[in-house]
C-alpha cells in the first residue's frame, strides 16, 4: 500500500458497513444459490440427466457403427490394393515376357530377311550369270553363223574363179567314183 492510504486509513475512523439487504432473510448470493439449486431439482426431475445419457449414448452408438464401417472399408481397401499390387506385378511379368517374346521374333525376323535377301541375291545373280550366258552362246553361234556364211560366200567365190566347167566335171565324176566305192 501507498504510504498515503496508510495515513488516510488511520487518520480517518473506521465507518461501519451498511448492511446487506435481504429478503426472506437470504442476501442476494443466497437467492442465486436457491436458484440454482432450483433449476438442479427440475432437470432430474424432467429426466434431463436420463435424456442426455440417452442422446450421447446414441451419439456413441453412432460413431461407433460409423467406426466399424470405416475399419470394414478399411480391411476392403487394402484387400483391394493387395490384388492390384499382385495384378500389377502380373502384369509386368507378363510385359516383360511379352517384350521378350517380341526381341526373339523381332530377332527371327531379322535372320529369316537376311537368309531370303541372300537366297533372292543368289538367284538374281544366277539368272544374272545364266542370262550372260546364254547370251554369250547365242553370240557364239551368231559369230560362227556369219563365220560359217562368210567362208560359205568366200569359198563359192573362191571357186567360181578358180574352176571352170571341165574342173568341175572332174570334181563330180570323183566324188561318185568315191560314194559308188563305199
Amino acid at each position: 500500500m501507498s504510504s498515503a492510504l496508510l495515513v488516510t486509513a488511520i487518520v480517518s475512523p473506521a465507518v461501519p458497513e451498511a448492511a446487506e439487504p435481504t429478503a426472506l432473510w437470504l442476501n442476494p448470493g443466497g437467492w442465486v444459490a436457491l436458484a440454482v439449486l432450483i433449476v438442479f431439482a427440475l432437470l432430474i426431475w424432467k429426466k434431463v440427466p436420463g435424456a442426455v445419457g440417452r442422446a450421447l449414448d446414441s451419439k456413441i452408438a453412432l460413431i461407433r457403427d460409423q467406426l466399424e464401417e470405416a475399419a470394414a472399408l478399411r480391411k476392403e481397401a487394402e484387400a483391394l490394393k493387395a490384388e492390384y499390387e499382385a495384378k500389377s506385378a502380373s502384369i509386368d511379368k507378363d510385359r516383360e515376357a511379352l517384350l521378350e517374346r517380341a526381341r526373339h521374333e523381332a530377332d527371327d525376323i531379322v535372320a529369316k530377311a537376311k537368309t531370303d535377301a541372300e537366297a533372292l541375291i543368289e538367284r538374281r545373280a544366277k539368272m544374272a550369270e545364266d542370262k550372260i550366258a546364254a547370251e554369250e552362246r547365242q553370240a557364239v553361234e551368231q559369230l560362227r553363223s556369219a563365220a560359217a556364211d562368210a567362208a560359205s560366200k568366200a569359198a563359192a567365190k573362191i571357186i567360181a574363179e578358180r574352176h571352170d566347167p571341165a574342173t568341175d566335171a572332174k570334181l563330180v565324176d570323183q566324188a561318185i567314183k568315191e560314194i559308188s566305192g563305199r
